[in-house]
């Protein structure tokens, strides 16, 4: 009885009966490959996994810099007319650093969302909410239009036409008490009815499930 226990715990495969063993193996061949073949299947598949799962929680730890940029006074804007102002988004990224925004002052006729702190002047980005192209204001049409796919956008930036998935973005703006000048801070963005959410990237909708699905990319005050 002790004779055939100490066989069945025995380490090697000579002791274990299986064909094909060798004299002091305690894996077999088989086994071997098995293994091999397993640990390669393995390493081949965090190779396509892990940079895949990493792009997708990136924007969860990555925002853009926040810091409040003057762009003058509000006598250089108006209610009915954007005007141009560049921005940095990313410190030292020099030039590709930086983003167009289309500025106009809170037209209460249009506007109807709440106004606060920080929509009195609005700013627009200039990145379509299809795949990032950048749009252009049309003051004859009172329209934002995509040269890439066709994405048309009203005055307030809301879609009217095209493949965009939602309104174009925004910027916190304020205008400082002690300067008197109108500040630009961080970029967020907005749903069909224009309820602000923490920045989402371009072809990321945010009405219905589409708030819950796409990462936040945390930047700026009152981010739901």
């Amino acid at each position: 009885m002790a004779d055939r226990h100490l066989q069945r715990k025995s380490k090697y495969t000579t002791d274990r009966n299986i064909p094909g063993a060798f004299e002091g193996e305690t894996v077999t061949r088989r086994r071997f490959m098995n293994l091999v073949t397993n640990g390669a299947g393995a390493v081949a598949t965090a190779a396509f996994t892990l940079p895949a799962l990493g792009f997708a929680l990136a924007p969860v730890f990555k925002s853009e810099g926040w810091s409040w940029q003057a762009i003058g006074p509000p006598s250089d804007f108006n209610e009915t007319d954007y005007v141009t102002r560049v921005v940095t988004v990313q410190e030292g990224s020099g030039e590709s650093g930086n983003t167009l925004l289309y500025v106009r002052k809170r037209n209460p006729a249009i506007d109807t969302e709440p106004e606060d702190q920080y929509n009195g002047i609005l700013a627009i980005s200039s990145r379509c909410m299809h795949v990032g192209c950048p749009v252009r204001w049309t003051p004859a049409a009172q329209r934002f239009i995509c040269p890439c796919h066709g994405g048309v956008y009203n005055i307030r930036g809301e879609v009217t036409g095209g493949p965009p998935v939602r309104p174009l973005d925004r910027f916190y703006t304020r205008i400082n008490g002690s300067t008197g000048l109108v500040e630009v801070g961080p970029r967020y963005s907005v749903n069909d009815e224009l309820r602000r959410f923490s920045p989402r990237l371009p072809g990321e909708p945010l009405d219905g499930i589409g708030q819950y699905v796409y990462p936040r990319q945390l930047a700026g005050p009152n981010k739901p």
